[in-house]
Formats: C-alpha cells, sequence, structure tokens
C-alpha cells in the first residue's frame, strides 16, 4: 500500500461502496447481537482491518481512504442502537412489525441529526481536548500500521485471519448449540432456605460474542459488572423473594427472575440515570467551549477566509449544519403528525408535534454532547446510552403526562406511550451517532484526514444503516419474538433496553411507576460515584483501578446469562493483555485480540440471523435439532466443555499467529 499517497484521494466512491457493503452486514450482527444480550460492539476497527485486507492490491490507495471505509462502517455499530427503543412499541402492543419506511425515517433521520449536532462539539471535545478517545486512538494505529509498507502487509493478514476464524469458530458452536447438542447457557437456581422463598441462581450463557464483549471493554468494566451481578442475585433478589409468600411448590427460576425483572432492575435503571447524569456536570465548559470555536470557524468563512482554514480543521460548514437540522425536524415532524393523528390524538396533535419537535432539537444535542465526552472518556462501546435512554423516556413521558394527557380521554394512554417512545427512538438515534462520530473525528485527527468528508461519509453510513435494520427486526420478530410481548416464544430475545424503557414509559403515564425502586437507585448511583471518585483518588499511581458506576448499574439491570459471560471475558482480555506485555510486539499482540474478539461477536451475529430466517421460513421453532430436551442434562455438559475448549483452541491459535508475525 503507498503510505504517501495524496490525501485528496479520500472520499472516493469505491470506498464508500465497501464501507456501505460493510455497515449492511455489521448492522444486521449488530441488531441479533443487541437484542439477545443488550450490548452492541464497534465496527471501526474491524471494518479498517477489512479495508486494508481487501484494498491493499488498489491503486492510489491511501490511508485517508481507508478511514472513509471505517468511518461508513462505523455507523453499524451506531445506529443498531436503536434497538433500545423501537422493540418496546411491538412490546407494548403498539406494532405487530417493524413498518419500513416509519422506521427508516426515523433511524436515518435521527441519526443524521447526530452527525450535526456533533460537530459543533468536535473543536472543544476532539482538537483542544485531552480526552483520550480509546478505540479511536486504537483504530488510528490500526490503519497507520496499514499503510506501513510489506511488514505491515504481515499484520494486515494476521487481522483479517483473525476476525474470519474469530466469526467462523463463534457461528460454528452456535451451529452446535442450535442443534440442541450443546446447551445454551449453564443455569440454576436455588433456594437459600428450606423455609422461605428466599432464591437467587447462576446463569452463563454460552456464547463466545459474549465472551467477546468482555474483552473489549476491559478489566474494570468487567469488575464492576460483577460488582452489579452481585448487588442483585446475591442481595436483591434474595432479600425480595423473602418477602413473598412461602411455596414449596413454587417455580424457584420464575420467581426469581420476576422479582428482579419486575423490581430490581428500576434499582438497575436508577442508578444508571444517575451515572449518565453525573457525566453532565463535566460537560458544561467543554460544549460552551466547542460552540463559541465553532462560531469562530463560521465568521471566518464569511469573511472570505476560509482558505486559511487547514484542511484538517474543515467541518461542514456551520449554515449548512443549520440546513441540515431543519431538514431533518421538518420530517420528523410529519411522522410524529402521522402518527398522531393515526392513533386518534387529534385534538392534542398540534401540541404534541409542536413539543415533541422542540423536545427533540433541545435532548438531542444534550445527549449529543454527553454521549460525545462518554466515547472520549471510556469509548464508544461503553458510553451510557443506556442511562440516557432513561433519562430520556422518563422526561418525556413526564411533559406529556403534564401537558397532552389532561386534553385527552383515559383511552389515549396507549397512543400516548406510544408517542413517547417515537420521540425517544429518534432522541437515541441522534446520541448513538453522535457518539460515534466524535469517536471517527479522533481517528481522522490522527491519520490527517478532512473532518467533513468523514461527517459526509457518516451520514451515508447511517442510511445505509437505517435501510437494513427493519427487515431484520421483521426477521427476529417473526422467529423469536421479544420477552414479553404478546406471542414471544420461549426464545423470546431479552431486548432488555427496550423492555425497560417501554415499561418507564407506561408506569409514568399510567401513573402505577414504583419511584421507590427508582429513588433506591439514585441513592445507590449516588454512593458509587463517591466511590469511583475515592478509588480514582486514592489508587496507586500507574494504577488503572476504578468502578465505573454505569457499569454497576448494567450488571444489576442486564439479563444474568449476559453480564456473568461478559464479566468472564473480562478477565481472559486482562490475562491476554498481561501476557502480551512479555512479547517482542505487545501493541501487536494486543490489537490481534480485539480483532478476534470483534470477529467472534461478527459471526455469531450474522449466524443469529440467518437462522431466524431459516425458523421464518421452515416454520419450526428448532429448526436444526437433532435431538429433544430428554438430551438436556448431556447438553449442559458437552456445552460447557466444548465453550472452554473453543475459547482455549482460538486463543491458542491467536499466540502462535501472533508469534509468527514478529518473527
Amino acid at each position: 500500500m503507498n503510505a504517501v499517497a495524496p490525501s485528496n484521494n479520500e472520499l472516493t466512491l469505491r470506498g464508500v461502496v465497501l464501507g456501505f457493503l460493510i455497515t449492511l452486514l455489521f448492522t444486521a450482527a449488530n441488531v441479533y447481537f443487541g437484542l439477545k444480550a443488550g450490548l452492541t460492539f464497534a465496527t471501526s476497527i474491524p471494518a479498517a482491518v477489512i479495508s486494508m485486507g481487501l484494498l491493499r492490491y488498489a491503486k492510489g490507495v491511501t490511508i485517508q481512504e481507508n478511514n472513509i471505509v471505517q468511518t461508513v462502517a462505523s455507523a453499524a455499530g451506531a445506529i443498531s442502537s436503536i434497538i433500545f427503543v423501537l422493540p418496546g412499541l411491538v412490546m407494548i402492543g403498539w406494532w405487530s412489525g417493524f413498518p419500513y419506511i416509519t422506521c427508516v425515517l426515523i433511524c436515518a433521520l435521527g441519526g443524521v441529526l447526530g452527525v450535526t449536532y456533533s460537530i459543533p462539539l468536535r473543536r472543544a471535545l476532539v482538537t483542544t481536548s485531552d480526552l483520550p478517545y480509546p478505540e479511536g486512538v486504537a483504530c488510528a494505529e490500526v490503519l497507520k500500521v496499514g499503510a506501513g509498507g510489506e511488514g505491515a502487509a504481515a499484520e494486515n493478514r494476521a487481522g483479517l485471519l483473525a476476525i474470519v476464524w474469530g466469526g467462523i469458530v463463534s457461528a460454528g458452536f452456535q451451529v452446535i448449540v442450535a442443534t440442541q447438542l450443546f446447551a445454551s447457557d449453564v443455569v440454576g437456581y436455588f433456594r437459600l432456605s428450606r423455609s422461605s422463598n428466599a432464591s437467587t441462581g447462576v446463569d452463563f450463557g454460552l456464547s463466545l460474542a459474549l465472551l467477546a464483549v468482555g474483552h473489549l471493554v476491559g478489566l474494570w468494566v468487567g469488575v464492576a459488572m460483577l460488582v452489579g451481578v452481585l448487588i442483585s442475585w446475591a442481595g436483591a433478589v434474595p432479600h425480595l423473594t423473602s418477602l413473598l409468600p412461602f411455596d414449596a411448590a413454587a417455580d424457584v427460576a420464575g420467581v426469581a427472575n420476576h422479582v428482579w425483572a419486575k423490581q430490581v432492575r428500576f434499582i438497575g435503571a436508577g442508578a444508571i440515570a444517575v451515572a449518565a447524569i453525573w457525566t453532565l456536570v463535566k460537560l458544561v465548559k467543554p460544549v460552551a467551549t466547542g460552540l463559541a470555536s465553532a462560531m469562530a470557524a463560521s465568521r471566518v468563512r464569511k469573511a472570505g477566509q476560509g482558505a486559511t482554514l487547514p484542511r484538517t480543521e474543515q467541518d461542514l460548514p456551520i449554515g449548512w449544519v443549520a440546513g441540515v437540522t431543519v431538514a431533518c425536524l421538518v420530517p420528523i415532524a410529519w411522522v410524529l403528525a402521522d402518527m398522531s393523528n393515526g392513533a386518534g390524538l387529534g385534538s392534542a396533535t398540534a401540541i404534541l408535534v409542536i413539543g415533541g419537535i422542540a423536545f427533540i432539537a433541545l435532548m438531542s444535542f444534550f445527549v449529543a454532547a454527553v454521549c460525545g465526552y462518554m466515547a472520549g472518556l471510556i469509548g464508544s462501546s461503553n458510553s451510557p446510552l443506556s442511562g440516557v435512554g432513561i433519562i430520556v423516556v422518563i422526561s418525556c413521558a413526564l411533559l406529556v403526562a403534564l401537558v397532552a394527557k389532561p386534553m385527552l380521554p383515559p383511552s389515549a394512554g396507549p397512543a400516548l406511550v406510544a408517542f413517547t417512545l417515537f420521540v425517544t427512538s429518534v432522541i437515541i438515534a441522534a446520541a448513538t451517532v453522535a457518539n460515534d462520530n466524535l469517536q471517527d473525528l479522533k481517528t481522522g485527527q490522527l491519520v490527517d484526514a478532512t473532518p467533513w468528508k468523514q461527517q459526509v461519509a457518516l451520514a451515508i453510513g447511517t442510511v445505509a444503516g437505517a435501510l437494513v435494520i427493519p427487515p431484520v427486526l421483521d426477521l427476529l420478530q417473526k422467529a423469536y419474538g421479544f420477552a414479553g410481548a404478546p406471542g414471544a416464544t420461549a426464545k423470546a430475545l431479552a431486548a432488555p433496553q427496550a423492555a425497560l424503557i417501554s415499561a418507564l414509559a407506561k408506569g409514568v403515564l399510567g401513573g402505577d411507576l414504583d419511584w421507590s425502586l427508582l429513588g433506591k437507585g439514585v441513592v445507590l448511583g449516588v454512593l458509587l460515584v463517591v466511590l469511583d471518585e475515592a478509588i480514582k483518588r486514592f489508587r496507586k499511581p500507574g494504577s488503572h483501578a476504578q468502578l465505573p458506576p454505569l457499569a454497576v448499574g448494567l450488571g444489576i439491570y442486564l439479563p444474568m446469562a449476559t453480564t456473568l459471560m461478559v464479566v468472564v471475558g473480562a478477565f481472559v482480555g486482562w490475562a491476554w493483555d498481561r501476557n502480551a506485555e512479555a512479547s517482542p510486539r505487545p501493541a501487536s499482540r494486543k490489537q490481534l485480540g480485539v480483532l478476534l474478539a470483534s470477529g467472534m461477536i461478527v459471526g455469531e451475529g450474522l449466524f443469529g440471523v440467518a437462522l431466524a430466517a431459516l425458523t421464518v421460513f421452515s416454520g419450526k421453532d428448532a429448526p436444526l435439532a437433532v435431538v429433544g430436551d430428554s438430551f438436556a442434562t448431556p447438553a449442559l455438559w458437552l456445552g460447557g466443555i466444548g465453550f472452554v475448549l473453543a475459547t482455549l483452541a482460538l486463543y491458542r491459535w491467536l499466540a502462535g499467529m501472533s508469534d509468527r508475525v514478529a518473527a
């Protein structure tokens, strides 16, 4: 690859097309995995490696062109987070499927708002900031290595192999799980006393993708999630189940999970909300600085001196930003009006649409700033989207209850809940894309990219992701359903964030939300913030010890099958990185671990979508099953042993390949 090719070969047709295709695949994988586990993964680094591998022999390829490919494809990890809200409309029974045009408009318009709102934040949060942007820096390093000549070609091939084999093994394991020869999780629930309902349990999801997520989020996030699991399943669930009337014949697993879902998760929600709000306290100054810088750049342009700005400092003009923002808000208003009229809210439509657009315009910028700052601090994958969603849906529901609800009959309640979820979904789309855009712009800064070209590229990727999300959601809904939704099967996808956000909207507007549970979560969140700040203040020099309150909250309210395996993955990733420190090329070895983990997530996600298609078209709940329920006990042992062996084999193979590349 030509490392010194001219940088104007940047926003090319082939780069956009390749990024578009990667986005379609990665979005499908992310949608499935996010609904199953409540977590999505950043796609920038694997997209950069794929781009360098495929364009290696193309003429005139530059590092900036490869950066454009990863920028377009990074939208797959961003816009797919819309699944934190949209399935809620099915869960409350408002939708029976996912109307294509409506869903595409929500995703695309909300996502483009995220791009425009992040532009005035770039100088404050990227250019002049000392925020670490771990994923953006790592992606830049991958791109620089790929531009390093023949020696780098070996690393590129190794990285591509890591992604491919991680995906193949992860998907292959899930194929065996689908045959029911391997169990999908190692699970057991039990009473803590023979004379009470005090119950708890353990549930490890046998998923290489979940283990990979743990590898990516790191040790201290994993430790924090483990603390959340212990608070939930060693403290709150046993205590709350012990308060129930004793029934020796009760379904222990059913009782414990009901208490967790209906009570304990709301404590986690309160803690997550506090973690997100705490972030805001740190944002006033950088946001104000960013706006002032953007306006100063606009004045320079208007004075006819735009050419004096370095290419690497040229954003989309602020006038264009304002125009695109308005151009997005107008069709969003049409979507809200169409929904309101169709739902019979005619008398309140005007105030709902005007208020909804004002709320979206202001809150989208607010959450773009929050998520952008958090992306810089701890990475896009760890940003507080869950906490942001909780704050947004409660705020929106309270405003709807205060302003519109008194104007309408009680029968309008479900329609108002749906309207609240519509508004929230647009804001979440904006938040998650802004979160991703600033990470990409940091990568661009480090490889001398042109900001406005990256901003255009991410808008293209956002639209690409928006086109594929509705049919994938429809397919998964038909194949599995969503937990708690009408017609859900035993294999229903948990969609934990969507379930929680829709429950909060219903609770606020229905007047039956147990605010005491959220209050307990808020108190817990404050204590966790204090504890985390104390740990950071008194830790030893060079130590990275922390207890992120957001991660603790996630450990409380995500399903235990998800969190426990993520915790295991965090320790596996820590062991890999620690071993890498003793190798000849530590950074390269660590990066291979990241790529292997990314491949494992993509492989399982894509297989999940394929299996959903097979389930729908075959009409069978388990189309690949070769044994029945009577094989459950052997499957438990075989699955557990097979999982351990597959994990050891993958990491051992990766270590060997890393040694060969370093030799």
